[in-house]
């Protein structure tokens, strides 16, 4: 990092210490009015719904040590991360073999877009500005939702922190993170309260990081020590929000977002050499609108969403054979969203919504066609809740229309897809649940699968897919003092028309629909607290997954029943949090078994599983009108070289430190 990142570095480490030394005097009234916890949102009843749903809260995410959204995402089973390694590499998740493109991620509300490719990178959006994560897989116990949240495999949602404090000034969040390979971030948040129904919050984040940590390299029987190059991150990202109570029934909320990540791409391990010149600029900006309300009566409730996107990508490779290579991409969307809820009885809920986006794309290519697409989703669902059973059904109506500026168009797509879940408690006195789930849905052809020069085809089918859930969900507590909470699922997915790419020659390579996949497992979540005594507590939480998910294209082929790639048998999670009046102390791991690189399972390219542990030290000050964090982490503490990715090396041990000032 070079002389001017280091003073800001200084700088900012000082300033909260120089707010603290204001005064040592403890303010009651102030600590009460700025604890706001009360924005979160327990996750302890969302696991007994019809779904099975993970959430994380912002107490969870210090209870269990969590650093970042890809490590919560590890904490989930069922959840199945690629990382391309380090704090720069593009993260994306799928749900139970089913691929990225199938996981829909919301973030406050409103699913994000990718046209292009169809996956989310998480990586873009940070903990610090976070309430809770949850992931529902299979649907929604919620009926009034937006269409477009009923057209994925499972939905991932991020909300952020939405304080309203109950006065009428200003509250601020200051933030610095440092760390090991050149890691350091600030961040700044800050909340007002202009009146009783009018609050604004606005942050901003930065993050830069080298990103060159050592990794070993074997080549046959020879090992030597190597760092990662090329690896530079260099991104930020800002927001302001509006929450407006509009009269006493209604609220709407606003966002303005924008993204931007300028960083070099390191690519895959190379032999002999580490030369690497290629570079990624993505940027991001979207608006968004949120209003919902309900009649006086509470029978009659409304939901609207608006929505428009814009994202650019510039890509570069200084070193490619022959010169220069680069591409530039632009999307846009626009997209909007109305639900009705009726609520003819108390048992009885019916809701209806018709989501509508637009959708192009364009490139510097001269190859470009300039796709775009209408989208056009609708929904009818009704939930029946009776004594101790809950029984939630859904219709969706989906309607692709495709078409190109330049040259032929990809198919039209229209479908049907039901879905059925139930959730049944036996005993009145326990909250014990069992539940069932059935889910059809299906996924249109990204713009890249089917546009893309040498590898895209307009002719793509949409992949079809059927879930099937059996679980149960239970949780007791003794006293006040011994909680816990289980929850126990197994599934059996198909896919049909799965789209692969197959190679013509050497140079052209084409998607086609030739793909059956099965997908079948069990996962396991488990949470207790103890109360050792009035100011001291244990936290438990663990997480197992066995997921087989194999090719069942063609019982001629020698690849017919293995494990798809990167999809390990095997995943488990834990965490123990003792808590306490001096340092809290958190211990986790991560865990995944073997997996291939590959479909083929070529002989010498399996990845070896790993386990990796972090160590956690938190601890919060009271200090004059605000409270004083600190924490850190030490990550990979066993310091054991992995790769999620093949040839894509993961960090050894590293460490993480966190000061924040909140007034």
């Amino acid at each position: 990092m070079d002389n001017r990142m280091a003073r800001i570095a200084v700088c900012l480490w000082l300033q909260p210490m120089a707010c603290c030394m204001l005064s040592a005097q403890q303010s009651a009234d102030s600590l009460h009015v700025h604890e706001l916890r009360g924005v979160e949102v327990s996750a302890r009843r969302e696991t007994m719904g019809t779904v099975p749903v993970r959430q994380v809260t912002r107490r969870d995410m210090l209870d269990m040590g969590i650093t970042d959204i890809a490590d919560a995402l590890h904490r989930m089973p069922g959840a199945n991360l690629r990382d391309y390694g380090g704090a720069g590499g593009m993260k994306t998740i799928g749900v139970r073999g089913f691929g990225a493109q199938h996981t829909g991620v919301s973030y406050d509300g409103v699913l994000l877009s990718d046209c292009q490719s169809g996956a989310i990178d998480v990586s873009r959006y940070s903990l610090d500005n976070v309430a809770s994560l949850l992931l529902a897989v299979g649907g929604s116990s919620d009926v009034f939702v937006s269409a477009r949240e009923a057209a994925s495999v499972a939905v991932f949602s991020i909300e952020t922190l939405r304080d309203v404090p109950k006065d009428k000034r200003a509250h601020m969040t200051t933030q610095l993170k440092q760390g090991s390979f050149g890691y350091v971030s600030p961040f700044v948040r800050y909340v007002h309260s202009l009146s009783e129904r009018v609050t604004v919050s606005a942050l901003g984040e930065y993050v830069y990081a080298e990103n060159d940590y050592p990794f070993t390299l074997r080549n046959g029987i020879y090992k030597t020590r190597e760092r990662r190059a090329n690896s530079r991150m260099n991104s930020g990202h800002g927001e302001v929000n509006l929450y407006l109570q509009t009269g006493s029934r209604g609220r709407l909320d606003g966002k303005l977002y924008y993204y931007d990540n300028d960083r070099q791409l390191p690519g895959i391990v190379k032999y002999y050499t580490n030369l690497s010149g290629e570079t990624l600029h993505d940027r991001n900006a979207f608006a968004q609108l949120n209003w919902q309300a309900h009649s006086p009566s509470g029978v009659w409730s409304w939901k609207a969403k608006g929505k428009f996107n814009w994202a650019s990508s510039s890509y570069r490779d200084a070193y490619y054979p022959g010169g220069v290579m680069d591409a530039d991409y632009w999307q846009r969307e626009a997209y909007g969203s109305v639900a009705v809820l009726f609520r003819p009885a108390e048992e009885w809920l019916v809701s209806y919504a018709a989501d509508y986006s637009f959708n192009n794309l364009n490139s510097s290519l001269k190859t470009d066609v300039r796709p775009f697409r209408h989208t056009v989703l609708q929904t009818l669902s009704a939930k029946y809740v009776f004594s101790r059973i809950t029984l939630l059904g859904r219709l969706l109506f989906s309607d692709y229309i495709n078409r190109a500026r330049v040259g032929a168009s990809a198919k039209n797509m229209r479908r049907w897809s039901p879905s059925l879940s139930v959730s049944y408690q036996p005993f009145a006195a326990e909250h014990f649940y069992i539940r069932a789930s059935y889910k059809n849905i299906f996924r249109a052809p990204t713009f890249n699968e089917s546009y893309f020069f040498h590898y895209g085809s307009t002719e793509l089918n949409p992949e079809l897919t059927d879930q099937y859930n059996l679980g149960l969900a239970w949780e007791k507590r003794w006293e006040n003092r011994v909680g816990v909470q289980l929850t126990i699922d197994g599934y059996l997915n198909h896919v049909r028309d799965k789209i692969v790419a197959v190679p013509y020659n050497m140079f052209i390579w084409t998607n086609v629909n030739v793909g059956k996949v099965e997908m079948k497992g069990i996962e396991g979540s488990l949470q207790g607290d103890y109360r050792v005594s009035a100011k001291q507590y244990l936290s438990f939480a663990g997480s197992y997954s066995y997921q087989q998910v194999s090719n069942h294209t063609d019982r001629e082929s020698p690849y017919y029943g293995k494990q798809i790639a990167y999809i390990p048998l095997h995943t488990a999670s834990a965490s123990l949090k003792w808590g306490n009046p001096w340092v809290d102390v958190v211990v986790h791991g991560t865990g995944v078994s073997s997996r291939w690189p590959n479909n083929e399972h070529h002989k010498g390219t399996k990845l070896d599983g790993y386990w990796d542990m972090g160590l956690t030290f938190s601890r919060s000050l009271p200090i004059y009108k605000g409270v004083l964090f600190l924490r850190g982490d030490v990550k990979n503490l066993l310091n054991r070289q992995y790769e999620i990715v093949g040839n894509y090396p993961m960090p050894g041990i590293s460490y993480q430190l966190v000061i924040s000032y909140n007034f």
